[in-house]
């Protein structure tokens, strides 16, 4: 059941003779004004309105949280932006930071709020279990943790039945790896270049995107294989990959052999041939890679892939941490796309809408092997108030009818930004599915070389700026990452546009001079 303030979606603008706009919220909705971003006339697309007035932030001031996070936090910079965003409040699609400006989420917290930031119903199901029972671990049986473990597997084709409740997709995919190695009872893992399955010791090795490459020896065992990377990689054209949106490299395909498809399952084959043992314990992979910059392969080469990997004793694992839970419109798991059925699931982020939640989920057989060698427990993994969120999330996903807005406005999206990379140069690839796109950034469309981070980031901090906040991917950061919370709709994906394009003509103006 659709609820109803999400129908609340239209706008309400006041223009000034300066040309300098204000946002004005209805006064039935009892919201308070909302400060936007002073820009020029042309830059300055107008921001929807918002039925939600934040609280007014009375925590500690922004220059005490610096020194905080200088003195007593990691000091790996990780932080967007050159003055870091103090968020204060969320309510669907938006965020609030401390000074009151108000922000479309268009990063979802690293593709992680699935149906939008404390979803009433959520919150609500959340605050009731907090009320009852907190915490106590799977050695005691309790009601949220099975009824969450019957909804999920009647989400997943058989014999994917077997659940396994964790907190991390990082701890997920460590699992899938014991799990692969005890069933098999070999040792080599294989996972593509630029794929990122976590940053734990044992994940590490999986993980092939440089910046998360550490010189501590750690995730033996691991070999990497040629990503069929159809924008980047050596082969690939306008009709090899599954999307709305094509890329503008001629194909050489015929339409019922896709040629790049062939030519990197031979790169695959070759290392199977040269990097691995005769028998391997698996194969990771994401269904779309989204750390890498939503990196898309040629259609049906997953399925020769994963068929490939059962000939050498090998499992498969699709890794849904980001591509799961409907967020690619067409189908609820990103695996089903490529129609393949792999042995082993991982996903994480969106099974919680942020709350810290994941799980593996695989075949009674693979899951018997597991506990023959490894007495597996997880203290948090399947708590109460995990699973009570976990099931809201996958209600409100029903409910709301969340897929199919993926899919419809993912679309709408996908096409709508296409449109940029035929007026930019810099703009080399639009690329996804559903709610979970990719821009990348290069120095003109014949190289492809990367366009500079430091241009990058500054389109970056001119979207910021104008009220939308987009994520970064790609070895060289040069890909803007966009996977909004699927409870967005058409008018801000027009906003979002819009100012992605005012951004990109500010940066063409920066240049020329």
């Amino acid at each position: 059941m659709a609820l109803a303030w999400r129908n609340v979606r239209k706008a309400f603008y006041m223009e000034t003779s300066l040309g300098i706009l204000h946002l004005c919220p209805p006064s039935s909705l009892g919201a308070s004004w909302i400060s936007v971003p002073r820009l020029t006339l042309h830059t300055k697309p107008s921001m929807p309105s918002c039925d939600f007035s934040p609280e007014r932030y009375q925590s500690l001031p922004y220059s005490r949280v610096l020194e905080i996070h200088k003195e007593n936090l990691s000091p790996v910079q990780t932080a967007y932006f050159q003055k870091p965003l103090l968020l204060h409040q969320g309510h669907m699609e938006w965020l609030f930071d401390s000074e009151g400006n108000r922000y479309l989420d268009f990063f979802s917290g690293i593709v992680t709020v699935s149906v939008g930031h404390c979803h009433p119903k959520v919150t609500a199901v959340a605050q009731k279990q907090m009320d009852r029972l907190w915490h106590t671990s799977s050695v005691f049986f309790h009601p949220s943790m099975h009824e969450y473990a019957d909804k999920l597997s009647a989400l997943l084709p058989e014999p994917l039945k077997v659940i396994f409740l964790v907190n991390s997709g990082s701890e997920a995919n460590d699992l899938a790896m014991m799990m692969a190695r005890a069933y098999s009872n070999h040792t080599d893992i294989i996972s593509f270049r630029g794929a990122y399955h976590g940053c734990s010791p044992y994940t590490l090795g999986l993980t092939n995107v440089g910046i998360y490459k550490t010189q501590l020896p750690s995730g033996m065992g691991c070999q990497s294989t040629m990503c069929p990377d159809i924008f980047r990689g050596p082969w690939g054209g306008s009709y090899c990959r599954d999307s709305p949106v094509q890329t503008v490299r001629k194909c050489s395909c015929s339409p019922d052999c896709c040629q790049a498809k062939e030519q990197y399952i031979e790169q695959f084959k070759e290392t199977l041939n040269t990097s691995v043992a005769k028998s391997i314990a698996g194969f990771f992979a994401e269904p779309i890679q989204g750390v890498n910059g939503v990196v898309q392969y040629p259609k049906e080469f997953l399925k020769e892939a994963f068929a490939l990997v059962r000939e050498r004793g090998g499992v498969c694992i699709a890794d849904e941490v980001q591509t799961g839970f409907g967020r690619l419109g067409s189908h609820f798991w990103g695996f089903q796309s490529h129609d393949v059925l792999p042995d082993i699931v991982t996903m994480a982020k969106g099974i919680g809408n942020g709350f810290p939640m994941a799980a593996v989920v695989t075949t009674p057989e693979i899951a018997k092997s597991l506990a023959k060698c490894l007495h597996h427990f997880s203290t948090f993994g399947g708590n109460p108030l995990a699973c009570a969120i976990g099931s809201a999330v996958l209600e409100v996903i029903k409910e709301e009818n969340l897929q199919k807005n993926s899919q419809e406005v993912g679309t709408y999206m996908l096409l709508k930004f296409a449109k940029l990379r035929d007026e930019f140069d810099i703009i080399g690839d639009v690329r996804g599915k559903g709610l979970m796109m990719g821009i990348e950034m290069v120095q003109d469309k014949m190289s492809r070389q990367p366009l500079p981070k430091t241009e990058v980031n500054q389109i970056h901090e001119d979207c910021k700026d104008m009220g939308l906040l987009v994520g970064r991917g790609g070895n060289f950061s040069q890909t803007f990452r966009i996977a909004p919370p699927m409870c967005i709709t058409k008018l801000e994906v027009d906003f979002a546009f819009e100012v992605f394009r005012a951004a990109l003509i500010q940066h063409m103006e920066r240049r020329a001079k």
